[in-house]
């Protein structure tokens, strides 16, 4: 027999793009919503158990479409180099706690990039905490990306250029010929091409890439052609902030945006201006991509330092809402667009035939996105999550 559960909903906000809705209660059956309705409509609570959430907003669950759970987000050099030479079980270990990081903060879904992504897989897919598509070994050259192939990865990810952020840049061994090749001898993978600058990115869409990855400096007629390619752009533009953050010290940021500081070190000559400057041109990026129809998402590109897992989805979106989104147009972003590009359909926007899986805030809707930092609850499938608690337990490590 069917098992129907309601729950009541003060404010909810869907992800499809459109204005939060006040006063709607969910029928989920057998975990699937099967109705939304107005309070008018609210069935006899003497008769039926009702899960209130009067006082709260639900929201779709956050994607992030740029992580590296096996990479330390630290600024201690030492750290980093000891998570990246660490073995298997120590791994395991770190995947696991970057994976409680996202969950904690309501990102349910993770595109990852990691070397050991299918023993990843067999060790955790139990676990049912978050959905994951991995993309294997990030490609800079023509063998990383026959190595991902071979390992049948969900996705593939090409760095044809450097990342913004990246204090020691490489030079790409991937020419434009080779980079067409790759893209249409893909089968059914998507490809996500990391490219900054207006040549890189112009090459990037000339092959076929399905999406790309940080885009900064590429210019509006790029994005204009990514729009009628339907080309997905992931703009990580927290990257920049964190960026500027660190510019009057060292370099390096603290790993908690809450309690910034700069590490200690000289500041580096002419950073705070390349910063500032950077940052601004990519929200201008980006404002112009929400004028242009341009499908954007959300993508952090936590692991790198500085840049919490879980934690910089909600930094990520206030600088989309900093650009001129929306709240309700940002959560599309760090929601549908990614579940939708990834395909992880056990997640998506919050209507009728999908699973009822879930964020609760406790306060309106005005307080978001920073009340996603303190959850009061996560719904998976109809059901509160048994792995996420919004109190800290004493004596776990």
């Amino acid at each position: 027999m069917a098992k129907t559960r309601f729950i009541l909903a003060g404010r909810m906000i869907d992800g499809c793009g459109g204005e939060a809705r006040r006063g709607i209660w969910l029928t989920v059956t057998d975990g699937i919503i099967s109705a939304i309705e107005s309070v008018g409509e609210l069935p006899d609570r003497n008769t039926v158990p009702i899960d209130d959430f009067s006082h709260c907003t639900i929201l779709p669950a956050l994607v992030d479409c740029s992580v590296s759970l096996l990479r330390s987000p630290s600024v201690d050099s030492s750290v980093r180099i000891s998570t990246e030479n660490a073995d298997l079980a120590k791994k395991q270990i770190t995947l696991g706690r970057h994976i409680h990081y996202c969950h904690s903060h309501g990102v349910l879904g993770i595109a990852d990039s990691g070397d050991i992504f299918n023993r990843y897989h067999e060790a955790n897919r139990a676990k049912n905490q978050i959905t994951i598509r991995t993309s294997g070994r990030l490609c800079k050259s023509i063998t990383d990306c026959e190595h991902a192939s071979t390992a049948q990865p969900d996705f593939l990810k090409i760095a044809y250029s450097p990342s913004i952020d990246d204090d020691t840049p490489f030079k790409s061994q991937i020419t434009h010929k080779e980079l067409s090749h790759i893209v249409q001898n893909k089968a059914d993978k998507k490809v996500v091409v990391i490219a900054n600058g207006h040549q890189h990115v112009e090459e990037a869409i000339d092959a076929g890439c399905d999406a790309i990855e940080q885009g900064y400096g590429m210019g509006k007629s790029n994005l204009l052609q990514m729009a009628r390619n339907d080309i997905l752009w992931i703009p990580s533009a927290v990257r920049a902030k964190n960026g500027l953050d660190g510019a009057s010290g060292g370099g390096d940021v603290c790993c908690r945006f809450s309690t910034r500081y700069v590490a200690p070190g000289k500041a580096i000559p002419g950073a705070r201006e390349f910063w500032t400057k950077t940052l601004a041109e990519q929200l201008s990026q980006l404002h112009f991509a929400k004028e242009s129809g341009l499908k954007t998402a959300v993508g952090t590109g936590a692991g790198s330092v500085g840049i919490l897992h879980g934690e910089s989805v909600v930094e990520e979106m206030k600088l989309f809402i900093k650009a001129g989104y929306t709240l309700e147009e940002t959560i599309r972003c760090a929601s549908q667009n990614g579940s939708d590009f990834f395909a992880m359909k056990q997640l998506g926007p919050l209507s009728v035939g999908q699973n009822a899986t879930f964020l609760i805030t406790r306060g309106t809707v005005k307080q978001l996105p920073r009340k996603l930092a303190y959850l009061e609850g996560i719904y998976s499938n109809g059901l509160p999550s048994t792995t996420y608690s919004k109190l800290p337990v004493i004596g776990r490590k």
